[in-house]
Protein backbone atom coordinates (compact mmCIF):
# COMPACT_ATOMS: atom_id res chain seq x y z
CA UNK A 1 0.00 0.00 0.00
CA UNK A 2 1.54 3.60 -1.13
CA UNK A 3 1.57 5.34 2.52
CA UNK A 4 0.24 8.61 0.16
CA UNK A 5 -3.01 7.21 -1.34
CA UNK A 6 -5.13 3.96 -1.81
CA UNK A 7 -6.99 3.50 -5.08
CA UNK A 8 -10.52 2.24 -4.51
CA UNK A 9 -13.91 1.54 -6.52
CA UNK A 10 -16.96 4.15 -5.83
CA UNK A 11 -19.43 1.02 -5.08
CA UNK A 12 -22.35 2.90 -6.34
CA UNK A 13 -20.25 4.14 -10.00
CA UNK A 14 -18.15 1.21 -10.36
CA UNK A 15 -15.44 3.92 -10.85
CA UNK A 16 -11.99 4.24 -9.33
CA UNK A 17 -10.60 6.85 -7.36
CA UNK A 18 -8.15 8.03 -5.08
CA UNK A 19 -8.38 7.86 -1.34
CA UNK A 20 -5.75 10.20 -0.91
CA UNK A 21 -4.12 11.24 3.01
CA UNK A 22 -2.36 14.26 2.35
CA UNK A 23 -3.66 17.92 2.21
CA UNK A 24 -2.49 21.26 0.78
CA UNK A 25 1.25 21.02 -0.12
CA UNK A 26 2.33 17.69 0.82
CA UNK A 27 -0.12 16.56 -1.59
CA UNK A 28 1.60 18.77 -4.61
CA UNK A 29 4.92 17.34 -3.32
CA UNK A 30 4.00 13.88 -4.02
CA UNK A 31 4.33 12.91 -7.15
CA UNK A 32 1.46 10.68 -7.84
CA UNK A 33 -0.78 12.76 -6.32
CA UNK A 34 0.23 16.02 -7.83
CA UNK A 35 -1.71 17.31 -10.48
CA UNK A 36 -0.66 20.53 -10.55
CA UNK A 37 -2.97 22.59 -12.73
CA UNK A 38 -5.04 19.93 -12.92
CA UNK A 39 -7.14 20.22 -10.10
CA UNK A 40 -10.60 20.75 -10.29
CA UNK A 41 -12.26 23.69 -8.34
CA UNK A 42 -14.37 20.96 -6.03
CA UNK A 43 -10.62 19.02 -4.99
CA UNK A 44 -8.90 22.33 -4.59
CA UNK A 45 -11.35 23.06 -1.86
CA UNK A 46 -11.54 19.67 -0.13
CA UNK A 47 -7.75 19.47 -0.22
CA UNK A 48 -6.07 22.75 1.40
CA UNK A 49 -5.33 23.62 -2.38
CA UNK A 50 -7.06 27.32 -2.83
CA UNK A 51 -4.27 29.56 -3.24
CA UNK A 52 -1.32 27.05 -3.89
CA UNK A 53 -2.30 27.02 -7.87
CA UNK A 54 -2.71 29.70 -10.37
CA UNK A 55 -6.45 29.93 -10.99
CA UNK A 56 -6.62 28.75 -14.23
CA UNK A 57 -7.96 24.81 -14.27
CA UNK A 58 -5.83 22.72 -17.20
CA UNK A 59 -7.13 20.21 -18.52
CA UNK A 60 -4.91 17.15 -19.05
CA UNK A 61 -4.21 17.70 -22.71
CA UNK A 62 -3.56 21.57 -21.78
CA UNK A 63 -0.61 20.09 -19.59
CA UNK A 64 1.11 17.90 -21.76
CA UNK A 65 0.65 21.00 -24.74
CA UNK A 66 3.07 22.72 -22.48
CA UNK A 67 5.30 20.34 -21.37
CA UNK A 68 5.96 19.31 -24.85
CA UNK A 69 6.72 23.00 -25.37
CA UNK A 70 9.03 23.16 -22.42
CA UNK A 71 10.90 19.39 -23.54
CA UNK A 72 11.35 20.82 -27.54
CA UNK A 73 12.96 24.17 -26.09
CA UNK A 74 15.80 22.07 -24.20
CA UNK A 75 18.65 21.90 -26.36
CA UNK A 76 20.45 18.67 -26.59
CA UNK A 77 19.53 15.19 -25.51
CA UNK A 78 20.92 15.22 -22.23
CA UNK A 79 18.80 18.44 -21.17
CA UNK A 80 15.93 17.02 -22.66
CA UNK A 81 16.89 13.68 -20.40
CA UNK A 82 16.90 16.00 -17.36
CA UNK A 83 13.64 18.05 -18.26
CA UNK A 84 11.90 14.41 -18.28
CA UNK A 85 13.41 13.34 -15.02
CA UNK A 86 12.10 16.82 -13.59
CA UNK A 87 8.77 16.03 -14.62
CA UNK A 88 8.84 12.79 -13.26
CA UNK A 89 9.75 13.77 -10.07
CA UNK A 90 6.96 16.29 -9.52
CA UNK A 91 4.11 15.02 -11.61
CA UNK A 92 4.43 10.88 -12.99
CA UNK A 93 0.84 10.84 -14.10
CA UNK A 94 1.56 13.68 -16.55
CA UNK A 95 5.11 12.06 -17.33
CA UNK A 96 4.07 8.75 -18.47
CA UNK A 97 1.24 10.44 -20.34
CA UNK A 98 3.60 12.54 -22.39
CA UNK A 99 5.71 9.25 -23.04
CA UNK A 100 2.86 7.07 -23.63
CA UNK A 101 1.76 9.82 -26.29
CA UNK A 102 4.71 10.32 -27.92
CA UNK A 103 6.36 6.99 -27.35
CA UNK A 104 8.55 7.47 -30.53
CA UNK A 105 10.70 10.51 -29.65
CA UNK A 106 10.42 10.01 -25.71
CA UNK A 107 12.06 6.46 -25.58
CA UNK A 108 15.33 7.20 -27.12
CA UNK A 109 15.66 10.03 -24.77
CA UNK A 110 14.48 8.27 -21.56
CA UNK A 111 16.55 5.48 -22.18
CA UNK A 112 19.00 4.41 -24.94
CA UNK A 113 20.98 5.81 -26.51
CA UNK A 114 20.46 9.02 -23.95
CA UNK A 115 20.45 7.10 -20.89
CA UNK A 116 24.86 6.81 -21.37
CA UNK A 117 25.53 9.94 -21.10
CA UNK A 118 23.22 10.51 -18.77
CA UNK A 119 24.73 7.70 -16.57
CA UNK A 120 28.16 9.20 -17.71
CA UNK A 121 26.89 12.73 -16.41
CA UNK A 122 24.97 10.99 -13.21
CA UNK A 123 27.12 12.70 -10.51
CA UNK A 124 26.57 16.45 -12.46
CA UNK A 125 23.04 16.03 -12.97
CA UNK A 126 21.51 14.88 -10.14
CA UNK A 127 18.13 16.72 -8.98
CA UNK A 128 16.36 14.41 -6.33
CA UNK A 129 16.75 10.72 -5.15
CA UNK A 130 14.78 7.84 -6.83
CA UNK A 131 15.02 4.09 -5.11
CA UNK A 132 17.96 2.86 -2.89
CA UNK A 133 21.57 2.71 -2.83
CA UNK A 134 23.41 0.16 -1.43
CA UNK A 135 26.59 0.89 -0.65
CA UNK A 136 29.30 -2.23 0.37
CA UNK A 137 30.27 0.38 3.49
CA UNK A 138 26.84 -0.90 4.87
CA UNK A 139 27.58 -4.66 4.63
CA UNK A 140 25.63 -6.08 7.71
CA UNK A 141 22.54 -3.79 7.84
CA UNK A 142 21.18 -4.16 3.83
CA UNK A 143 18.13 -5.82 5.13
CA UNK A 144 17.58 -2.50 7.80
CA UNK A 145 18.42 -0.18 4.47
CA UNK A 146 15.94 -2.55 2.19
CA UNK A 147 13.17 -1.52 4.84
CA UNK A 148 13.74 2.27 4.41
CA UNK A 149 11.93 2.57 1.37
CA UNK A 150 8.17 3.26 1.50
CA UNK A 151 6.24 1.14 -0.48
CA UNK A 152 6.14 -2.66 1.33
CA UNK A 153 5.18 -4.90 -1.33
CA UNK A 154 7.27 -3.64 -4.96
CA UNK A 155 6.64 -5.51 -8.07
CA UNK A 156 9.68 -5.56 -10.05
CA UNK A 157 13.16 -4.81 -8.48
CA UNK A 158 15.97 -3.75 -11.00
CA UNK A 159 19.58 -3.81 -10.11
CA UNK A 160 22.91 -2.94 -11.24
CA UNK A 161 26.49 -2.84 -9.40
CA UNK A 162 27.09 -0.28 -12.61
CA UNK A 163 29.81 -2.74 -14.09
CA UNK A 164 29.10 -2.40 -17.65
CA UNK A 165 27.00 0.18 -18.49
CA UNK A 166 25.56 -0.42 -21.79
CA UNK A 167 28.85 -0.43 -24.15
CA UNK A 168 30.27 2.19 -22.35
CA UNK A 169 31.75 0.10 -19.10
CA UNK A 170 32.02 0.91 -15.38
CA UNK A 171 29.96 3.78 -14.78
CA UNK A 172 30.30 3.50 -10.82
CA UNK A 173 27.15 5.06 -9.41
CA UNK A 174 26.09 6.52 -12.42
CA UNK A 175 24.59 3.40 -13.69
CA UNK A 176 22.09 4.06 -11.66
CA UNK A 177 20.59 5.71 -14.26
CA UNK A 178 19.97 2.16 -16.44
CA UNK A 179 17.44 0.79 -13.20
CA UNK A 180 15.67 3.77 -13.27
CA UNK A 181 15.68 4.11 -16.85
CA UNK A 182 14.33 0.49 -17.04
CA UNK A 183 11.67 0.40 -14.73
CA UNK A 184 10.62 3.54 -16.32
CA UNK A 185 9.79 0.95 -19.06
CA UNK A 186 8.37 -1.21 -17.05
CA UNK A 187 5.71 1.60 -16.48
CA UNK A 188 5.48 2.80 -20.11
CA UNK A 189 5.36 -0.73 -21.52
CA UNK A 190 3.98 -2.81 -19.62
CA UNK A 191 1.64 -0.66 -17.49
CA UNK A 192 3.61 -1.12 -13.49
CA UNK A 193 2.21 0.84 -11.14
CA UNK A 194 5.13 3.10 -11.22
CA UNK A 195 4.94 3.68 -7.32
CA UNK A 196 5.66 0.08 -6.60
CA UNK A 197 8.76 0.08 -8.75
CA UNK A 198 12.36 -0.40 -7.31
CA UNK A 199 15.58 0.76 -8.48
CA UNK A 200 18.52 -0.29 -6.67
CA UNK A 201 22.58 0.68 -6.83
CA UNK A 202 25.18 -1.93 -5.29
CA UNK A 203 28.20 0.69 -4.57
CA UNK A 204 31.20 -1.62 -4.33
CA UNK A 205 33.14 1.57 -5.51
CA UNK A 206 34.93 1.96 -9.34
CA UNK A 207 37.93 1.28 -11.59
CA UNK A 208 36.95 4.46 -13.82
CA UNK A 209 39.84 6.97 -13.02
CA UNK A 210 38.14 9.66 -14.10
CA UNK A 211 35.39 9.35 -12.16
CA UNK A 212 37.13 8.49 -8.61
CA UNK A 213 38.68 12.18 -10.03
CA UNK A 214 36.09 13.86 -10.18
CA UNK A 215 35.18 16.30 -7.16
CA UNK A 216 31.37 15.73 -7.63
CA UNK A 217 31.48 11.78 -7.75
CA UNK A 218 28.39 10.92 -5.91
CA UNK A 219 29.64 6.92 -5.28
CA UNK A 220 32.16 5.34 -3.00
CA UNK A 221 35.69 6.66 -3.63
CA UNK A 222 37.63 3.95 -3.48
CA UNK A 223 38.54 0.82 -5.99
CA UNK A 224 36.02 -2.05 -7.01
CA UNK A 225 35.94 -4.47 -3.83
CA UNK A 226 36.13 -7.92 -5.93
CA UNK A 227 36.13 -11.85 -4.77
CA UNK A 228 35.21 -12.80 -1.78
CA UNK A 229 34.13 -9.91 -0.50
CA UNK A 230 32.09 -8.78 -3.43
CA UNK A 231 30.30 -11.99 -3.47
CA UNK A 232 29.52 -11.94 0.06
CA UNK A 233 27.60 -8.17 -0.16
CA UNK A 234 25.48 -9.95 -3.02
CA UNK A 235 24.35 -12.86 -0.98
CA UNK A 236 23.95 -10.68 1.85
CA UNK A 237 21.76 -8.42 -0.70
CA UNK A 238 19.80 -10.92 -2.07
CA UNK A 239 18.59 -12.79 1.55
CA UNK A 240 17.54 -9.28 2.44
CA UNK A 241 15.03 -8.76 -0.69
CA UNK A 242 13.79 -12.30 0.44
CA UNK A 243 13.14 -11.45 3.66
CA UNK A 244 11.92 -7.23 2.97
CA UNK A 245 10.18 -7.87 -0.42
CA UNK A 246 9.27 -11.98 -1.03
CA UNK A 247 7.12 -10.96 -3.48
CA UNK A 248 9.19 -9.48 -5.68
CA UNK A 249 10.35 -9.93 -8.78
CA UNK A 250 14.48 -9.19 -9.12
CA UNK A 251 16.10 -8.38 -12.35
CA UNK A 252 19.82 -8.29 -12.80
CA UNK A 253 20.98 -5.71 -14.93
CA UNK A 254 24.41 -4.75 -16.53
CA UNK A 255 26.81 -6.51 -14.68
CA UNK A 256 30.16 -7.85 -16.22
CA UNK A 257 29.52 -10.56 -18.28
CA UNK A 258 31.28 -12.78 -15.75
CA UNK A 259 29.01 -11.93 -12.43
CA UNK A 260 26.19 -11.19 -15.04
CA UNK A 261 26.07 -15.60 -15.48
CA UNK A 262 27.46 -16.18 -12.19
CA UNK A 263 24.52 -14.38 -9.93
CA UNK A 264 22.15 -15.40 -12.60
CA UNK A 265 22.80 -18.91 -12.02
CA UNK A 266 23.60 -18.85 -8.13
CA UNK A 267 20.09 -17.46 -7.31
CA UNK A 268 17.41 -17.79 -9.94
CA UNK A 269 15.95 -21.11 -7.85
CA UNK A 270 16.20 -19.00 -4.60
CA UNK A 271 14.20 -16.16 -6.16
CA UNK A 272 11.73 -14.93 -8.75
CA UNK A 273 14.65 -13.45 -10.91
CA UNK A 274 16.13 -13.20 -14.38
CA UNK A 275 18.78 -10.97 -16.19
CA UNK A 276 17.78 -8.88 -19.24
CA UNK A 277 21.23 -8.47 -20.44
CA UNK A 278 21.20 -12.27 -20.63
CA UNK A 279 17.88 -13.54 -21.25
CA UNK A 280 15.97 -10.40 -22.54
CA UNK A 281 18.17 -9.43 -25.51
CA UNK A 282 18.06 -13.46 -26.18
CA UNK A 283 14.53 -13.78 -26.41
CA UNK A 284 13.95 -10.45 -28.86
CA UNK A 285 16.60 -11.26 -30.68
CA UNK A 286 15.36 -14.67 -31.34
CA UNK A 287 11.97 -13.29 -32.47
CA UNK A 288 13.80 -10.88 -34.71
CA UNK A 289 15.33 -13.82 -36.56
CA UNK A 290 12.01 -15.57 -36.56
CA UNK A 291 10.96 -12.61 -37.85
CA UNK A 292 13.53 -12.36 -40.51
CA UNK A 293 12.17 -15.68 -42.23
CA UNK A 294 9.33 -14.07 -43.54
CA UNK A 295 11.57 -12.25 -45.61
CA UNK A 296 14.32 -14.35 -46.48
CA UNK A 297 11.90 -17.37 -46.32
CA UNK A 298 13.09 -20.58 -45.36
CA UNK A 299 12.78 -22.78 -41.86
CA UNK A 300 14.44 -22.27 -38.82
CA UNK A 301 16.19 -25.25 -38.13
CA UNK A 302 17.74 -24.56 -41.63
CA UNK A 303 19.68 -21.32 -40.18
CA UNK A 304 22.73 -20.81 -39.37
CA UNK A 305 24.18 -18.53 -36.63
CA UNK A 306 27.46 -16.11 -36.07
CA UNK A 307 27.58 -13.94 -33.37
CA UNK A 308 30.35 -11.30 -33.56
CA UNK A 309 30.52 -11.44 -29.82
CA UNK A 310 31.28 -13.72 -26.93
CA UNK A 311 29.82 -12.46 -23.88
CA UNK A 312 26.92 -12.78 -21.61
CA UNK A 313 24.53 -11.41 -24.44
CA UNK A 314 26.08 -13.33 -26.94
CA UNK A 315 25.56 -16.46 -25.14
CA UNK A 316 22.43 -15.81 -23.90
CA UNK A 317 21.31 -15.51 -27.13
CA UNK A 318 23.23 -18.59 -28.55
CA UNK A 319 21.33 -20.44 -25.53
CA UNK A 320 18.26 -19.53 -26.50
CA UNK A 321 18.66 -20.00 -30.11
CA UNK A 322 19.67 -23.85 -30.12
CA UNK A 323 16.81 -24.17 -27.88
CA UNK A 324 14.45 -22.80 -30.70
CA UNK A 325 16.60 -24.76 -33.25
CA UNK A 326 15.74 -28.30 -30.57
CA UNK A 327 11.60 -27.50 -30.38
CA UNK A 328 11.97 -26.79 -34.43
CA UNK A 329 13.01 -30.54 -34.53
CA UNK A 330 17.42 -30.81 -34.13
CA UNK A 331 18.58 -32.89 -32.11
CA UNK A 332 20.82 -30.39 -29.38
CA UNK A 333 24.30 -31.90 -30.72
CA UNK A 334 22.89 -30.45 -34.39
CA UNK A 335 21.86 -27.32 -32.95
CA UNK A 336 25.13 -26.40 -31.50
CA UNK A 337 26.73 -27.06 -34.83
CA UNK A 338 24.67 -24.38 -35.80
CA UNK A 339 26.18 -21.58 -34.13
CA UNK A 340 29.20 -19.85 -33.99
CA UNK A 341 30.96 -17.44 -31.87
CA UNK A 342 33.85 -14.99 -32.97
CA UNK A 343 35.58 -12.08 -30.87
CA UNK A 344 38.46 -9.82 -31.08
CA UNK A 345 40.65 -13.00 -30.17
CA UNK A 346 38.87 -14.39 -33.63
CA UNK A 347 36.86 -17.42 -34.23
CA UNK A 348 36.32 -18.77 -30.31
CA UNK A 349 37.91 -22.19 -30.94
CA UNK A 350 38.67 -25.30 -28.39
CA UNK A 351 42.28 -24.59 -28.74
CA UNK A 352 42.16 -21.33 -27.38
CA UNK A 353 44.95 -20.84 -24.35
CA UNK A 354 42.77 -20.05 -21.38
CA UNK A 355 39.52 -20.56 -22.68
CA UNK A 356 36.69 -18.90 -20.65
CA UNK A 357 34.40 -22.10 -19.42
CA UNK A 358 31.18 -19.79 -20.72
CA UNK A 359 32.68 -19.45 -23.74
CA UNK A 360 34.09 -23.35 -24.28
CA UNK A 361 30.08 -24.72 -24.88
CA UNK A 362 30.09 -22.59 -28.78
CA UNK A 363 33.67 -23.57 -29.60
CA UNK A 364 34.43 -25.11 -32.81
CA UNK A 365 36.97 -28.28 -32.36
CA UNK A 366 40.23 -28.62 -34.09
CA UNK A 367 38.65 -30.59 -36.59
CA UNK A 368 36.08 -28.64 -37.56
CA UNK A 369 38.44 -26.32 -39.05
CA UNK A 370 41.03 -28.79 -40.56
CA UNK A 371 40.18 -27.76 -44.22
CA UNK A 372 39.83 -24.16 -43.95
CA UNK A 373 41.48 -21.72 -46.13
CA UNK A 374 42.75 -19.32 -43.37
CA UNK A 375 45.97 -16.85 -43.16
CA UNK A 376 46.43 -17.74 -39.08
CA UNK A 377 44.43 -20.80 -37.72
CA UNK A 378 45.48 -19.66 -34.22
CA UNK A 379 43.50 -16.27 -34.98
CA UNK A 380 40.28 -16.51 -37.47
CA UNK A 381 39.01 -12.92 -38.66
CA UNK A 382 35.15 -12.67 -38.73
CA UNK A 383 35.36 -12.27 -42.98
CA UNK A 384 37.10 -15.58 -42.91
CA UNK A 385 34.75 -17.22 -40.60
CA UNK A 386 31.97 -16.25 -42.44
CA UNK A 387 33.33 -17.35 -45.71
CA UNK A 388 33.90 -20.88 -44.33
CA UNK A 389 30.87 -21.42 -42.07
CA UNK A 390 28.41 -19.66 -44.58
CA UNK A 391 26.15 -18.68 -41.98
CA UNK A 392 22.41 -17.00 -42.79
CA UNK A 393 22.22 -14.59 -40.05
CA UNK A 394 25.27 -12.69 -38.67
CA UNK A 395 24.34 -10.86 -35.22
CA UNK A 396 26.98 -8.29 -33.01
CA UNK A 397 27.13 -7.88 -29.44
CA UNK A 398 30.25 -7.10 -29.52
CA UNK A 399 30.19 -3.25 -28.07
CA UNK A 400 33.10 -2.54 -31.52
CA UNK A 401 32.07 0.78 -33.79
CA UNK A 402 33.09 -0.49 -37.14
CA UNK A 403 33.27 -4.40 -36.12
CA UNK A 404 30.91 -5.18 -39.44
CA UNK A 405 33.06 -3.71 -42.03
CA UNK A 406 32.40 -3.71 -45.56
CA UNK A 407 34.54 -6.51 -46.17
CA UNK A 408 32.60 -8.63 -43.45
CA UNK A 409 29.15 -7.42 -44.80
CA UNK A 410 29.95 -8.04 -48.54
CA UNK A 411 31.24 -11.43 -47.47
CA UNK A 412 27.60 -12.19 -45.41
CA UNK A 413 26.32 -11.08 -48.90
CA UNK A 414 28.17 -13.73 -51.38
CA UNK A 415 27.12 -16.61 -49.12
CA UNK A 416 23.59 -15.86 -48.52
CA UNK A 417 20.86 -14.30 -50.74
CA UNK A 418 19.18 -12.63 -47.95
CA UNK A 419 21.73 -11.91 -45.16
CA UNK A 420 20.24 -10.83 -41.52
CA UNK A 421 22.60 -8.30 -40.33
CA UNK A 422 22.18 -7.25 -36.21
CA UNK A 423 24.51 -4.72 -35.49
CA UNK A 424 22.98 -5.33 -31.58
CA UNK A 425 25.08 -3.13 -29.84
CA UNK A 426 24.98 0.06 -28.24
CA UNK A 427 24.50 2.99 -27.57
CA UNK A 428 24.70 3.87 -31.26
CA UNK A 429 27.99 4.87 -31.15
CA UNK A 430 29.37 1.17 -30.34
CA UNK A 431 26.92 0.20 -32.93
CA UNK A 432 28.78 -2.53 -35.45
CA UNK A 433 28.07 -0.99 -38.51
CA UNK A 434 24.91 1.58 -39.24
CA UNK A 435 22.08 -0.18 -41.16
CA UNK A 436 22.27 2.34 -44.11
CA UNK A 437 26.16 0.51 -44.88
CA UNK A 438 24.29 -2.57 -44.32
CA UNK A 439 21.90 -2.56 -47.05
CA UNK A 440 24.23 -0.54 -49.29
CA UNK A 441 27.05 -2.94 -49.04
CA UNK A 442 24.42 -5.94 -49.94
CA UNK A 443 22.65 -3.61 -52.47
CA UNK A 444 19.76 -3.80 -50.46
CA UNK A 445 19.40 -7.38 -49.65
CA UNK A 446 20.16 -7.14 -45.98
CA UNK A 447 17.48 -7.74 -43.51
CA UNK A 448 18.71 -5.59 -40.81
CA UNK A 449 17.33 -5.01 -37.25
CA UNK A 450 19.53 -2.74 -34.74
CA UNK A 451 19.86 -2.34 -30.79
CA UNK A 452 20.15 1.35 -31.00
CA UNK A 453 17.51 3.56 -32.63
CA UNK A 454 17.87 4.67 -36.32
CA UNK A 455 16.41 6.76 -38.55
CA UNK A 456 14.87 4.97 -42.04
CA UNK A 457 17.34 4.39 -45.12
CA UNK A 458 16.58 5.18 -47.95
CA UNK A 459 18.09 2.88 -50.64
CA UNK A 460 17.30 3.18 -54.59
CA UNK A 461 14.15 4.12 -54.41
CA UNK A 462 12.98 2.26 -50.94
CA UNK A 463 12.34 3.79 -47.86
CA UNK A 464 13.59 0.92 -45.02
CA UNK A 465 12.19 1.71 -41.27
CA UNK A 466 14.90 0.29 -39.32
CA UNK A 467 13.28 -2.40 -36.58
CA UNK A 468 14.87 -1.91 -33.03
CA UNK A 469 15.94 -5.03 -31.47
CA UNK A 470 14.53 -3.42 -28.42
CA UNK A 471 14.43 -5.44 -25.05
CA UNK A 472 11.55 -3.28 -24.33
CA UNK A 473 9.39 -5.75 -26.40
CA UNK A 474 10.39 -8.43 -24.12
CA UNK A 475 11.74 -7.72 -20.02
CA UNK A 476 8.61 -5.64 -19.69
CA UNK A 477 6.25 -8.30 -20.48
CA UNK A 478 8.02 -10.79 -18.59
CA UNK A 479 7.70 -8.89 -15.59
CA UNK A 480 4.47 -7.97 -15.66
CA UNK A 481 3.73 -11.54 -16.10
CA UNK A 482 6.01 -12.86 -13.30
CA UNK A 483 4.23 -10.24 -10.53
CA UNK A 484 0.73 -10.74 -12.08
CA UNK A 485 1.19 -14.52 -11.96
CA UNK A 486 3.62 -14.33 -8.63
CA UNK A 487 5.25 -17.11 -10.34
CA UNK A 488 8.36 -18.90 -8.06
CA UNK A 489 10.80 -19.26 -10.71
CA UNK A 490 11.05 -17.73 -14.31
CA UNK A 491 12.20 -20.35 -16.62
CA UNK A 492 14.41 -19.93 -19.96
CA UNK A 493 10.86 -22.01 -21.79
CA UNK A 494 8.75 -18.18 -20.79
CA UNK A 495 11.20 -16.34 -22.54
CA UNK A 496 11.22 -18.22 -25.71
CA UNK A 497 6.78 -18.28 -25.84
CA UNK A 498 7.74 -14.50 -25.28
CA UNK A 499 10.20 -14.71 -28.17
CA UNK A 500 7.16 -16.22 -29.95
CA UNK A 501 4.63 -13.84 -28.60
CA UNK A 502 6.73 -11.03 -30.38
CA UNK A 503 7.60 -12.47 -33.87
CA UNK A 504 4.40 -13.24 -34.42
CA UNK A 505 2.61 -9.76 -33.29
CA UNK A 506 4.84 -8.03 -36.18
CA UNK A 507 2.27 -7.06 -38.96
CA UNK A 508 2.87 -7.53 -42.78
CA UNK A 509 2.82 -3.92 -43.10
CA UNK A 510 5.87 -3.74 -40.21
CA UNK A 511 7.70 -6.29 -43.12
CA UNK A 512 6.26 -4.57 -45.70
CA UNK A 513 8.79 -1.31 -44.71
CA UNK A 514 11.63 -3.54 -43.90
CA UNK A 515 10.86 -3.59 -40.25
CA UNK A 516 10.83 -7.08 -38.11
CA UNK A 517 9.62 -5.36 -35.14
CA UNK A 518 5.95 -4.01 -34.75
CA UNK A 519 5.62 -0.10 -33.85
CA UNK A 520 6.53 1.10 -30.41
CA UNK A 521 2.49 2.20 -30.49
CA UNK A 522 1.53 -1.18 -29.89
CA UNK A 523 3.74 -2.30 -27.48
CA UNK A 524 1.52 -2.41 -24.23
CA UNK A 525 -1.06 -4.62 -26.22
CA UNK A 526 2.77 -6.90 -26.81
CA UNK A 527 3.47 -6.70 -23.41
CA UNK A 528 -0.18 -7.86 -22.33
CA UNK A 529 0.19 -11.04 -25.02
CA UNK A 530 3.79 -12.01 -23.19
CA UNK A 531 2.56 -11.47 -20.01
CA UNK A 532 -0.42 -13.94 -20.73
CA UNK A 533 2.03 -16.16 -22.20
CA UNK A 534 4.75 -16.20 -19.22
CA UNK A 535 1.51 -17.12 -17.12
CA UNK A 536 0.34 -19.75 -18.96
CA UNK A 537 4.24 -21.68 -19.58
CA UNK A 538 4.52 -20.94 -15.69
CA UNK A 539 1.11 -22.87 -14.82
CA UNK A 540 2.50 -25.50 -17.29
CA UNK A 541 5.66 -25.88 -15.61
CA UNK A 542 4.00 -25.86 -12.15
CA UNK A 543 6.04 -22.48 -11.29
CA UNK A 544 2.47 -20.66 -10.75
CA UNK A 545 -1.25 -21.73 -9.56
CA UNK A 546 -2.95 -23.05 -12.08
CA UNK A 547 -6.08 -21.15 -10.96
CA UNK A 548 -4.62 -18.30 -12.70
CA UNK A 549 -5.84 -19.72 -16.08
CA UNK A 550 -9.86 -18.58 -15.12
CA UNK A 551 -9.35 -15.00 -17.04
CA UNK A 552 -6.03 -14.68 -17.43
CA UNK A 553 -5.94 -11.67 -20.29
CA UNK A 554 -8.80 -9.25 -17.69
CA UNK A 555 -6.43 -10.39 -14.66
CA UNK A 556 -3.07 -8.92 -16.26
CA UNK A 557 -5.46 -6.03 -18.30
CA UNK A 558 -6.55 -5.20 -14.73
CA UNK A 559 -3.44 -5.26 -13.04
CA UNK A 560 -1.45 -2.84 -16.17
CA UNK A 561 -1.72 1.27 -14.66
CA UNK A 562 -2.68 3.50 -17.30
CA UNK A 563 -1.51 7.25 -16.84
CA UNK A 564 -4.76 9.21 -15.95
CA UNK A 565 -6.03 11.56 -13.32
CA UNK A 566 -8.38 9.91 -11.35
CA UNK A 567 -10.89 11.59 -8.75
CA UNK A 568 -9.61 12.69 -5.29
CA UNK A 569 -11.32 12.12 -1.87
CA UNK A 570 -10.12 13.27 1.34
CA UNK A 571 -9.47 10.24 3.95
CA UNK A 572 -8.32 10.76 7.65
Amino acid sequence: MNPSFTTKVDPQTGLPYLAVRKRGRDLLLEPLTNKGTGFPFEERTALGLHGLLPPKIADLDEQLARAYENHRSAKTPLDRYVHLASLQDRNEVLFFRLLHERIDEMMPIVYTPVVGEACQRFSHIYRQSRGLYLGIDQRGRVAEVLRNFPMRAPSVIVVTDGERILGLGDQGIGGMGIPIGKLCLYTLCAGLPPDTTLPIMLDVGTDNAELLADPLYLGLRQPRVRGEAYQAFVDEFVVAVKAVFPGAVLQWEDFLKENAMHQLLRFRTQLCSFNDDIQGTAAVTVAGLMASLRIAGGRLQDQRLLLGGAGASAQGIAQLFVAALVDAGLDRKQAHERVSMVDRGGLVVKSRPHLEDFKAEFARGDGEIADWQVADRARISLEEAILNLRPTMLVGTSATAGFFSERVVKAMAAVCARPVVFPLSNPTSKAECTPADALAWTDGRAIVATGSPFAPVEHRGRRFRIGQCNNSYIFPGVGLGAWVGKLRYVSDEMFLNAARTLAGSVAEADLAEGSLFPQLGRIRDISHAIACAVIRRGIQQGHADPALAEGLGERVAQAMWFPQYLPFRPEP
